[in-house]
């Protein structure tokens, strides 16, 4: 069992971390923002339309080989990829 001068100290440095972390709110500059979400933005309108073109490309290989993943789910995956980053982007310009 802790002492009471023990439970006094871990009750003190438990207050000062919490006011610690709460003076600890970071804000970013604008520009930072809107360059960060402007990455992520341009990442997945790149990664869908490349990943989209290079689909078309390959569409008869992947049709004839044996995998059990054709063109749907690698459409999906590819519209899920690009639609989390632009979601990314987004979250960054206004959060």
């Amino acid at each position: 069992m802790a002492s009471p001068n023990e439970s006094k100290a871990w009750e003190l440095q438990s207050k000062d971390a919490k006011r610690s972390l709460a003076e600890d709110s970071y804000d970013d500059c604008t520009s930072c923002r809107v360059t960060g979400s402007a990455a992520f933005i341009g990442l997945g309108v790149y990664s869908y339309y490349t990943g989209m073109k290079n689909l078309r490309m390959q569409e008869k290989t992947i049709m004839q080989s044996a995998t059990k993943y054709k063109m749907g789910s690698r459409q999906l995956g590819i519209a899920t990829i690009s639609a989390t980053l632009v979601g990314m982007g987004l979250w960054r310009a206004f959060n």
